[in-house]
């Protein structure tokens, strides 16, 4: 019979490391309960703590603030790619008159 393998969310990672961490569960406590190996389990600890100062970072506003910010540089990117067609029109309609094609 094959073992079906679990794949844990980031959010039931940090509650598995919290409870040994915080409940004081043994680690091979928790291992046997959720059939994890120690080695996976010792791998998240380390990330975990390599990434902590990640979690205490100020973030400059919000999603929905850096959102709007990119909708307006897509924008003004929109803007200036339409003025360069126009101008690219013009000289095209130009160069058509004086070819006489028009």
């Amino acid at each position: 019979m094959r073992k079906i393998r679990k794949n844990y969310t980031p959010v039931e990672k940090v509650a598995i490391l919290r409870r040994h961490l915080i409940d004081h569960v043994p680690i091979s406590d928790l291992c046997d309960e959720l059939q994890l190996s120690p080695t996976l389990f010792y791998h998240w600890q380390k990330q975990f703590f390599e990434n902590g100062p990640a979690a205490f970072e100020r973030k400059n506003g919000s999603p929905e603030t850096d959102h709007l910010r990119t909708i307006a540089a897509l924008r003004d990117k929109l803007q200036r790619k339409n003025e360069v067609v126009a101008e690219l029109m013009e000289e095209h309609l130009k160069l058509k008159k004086e070819l006489g094609e028009l």
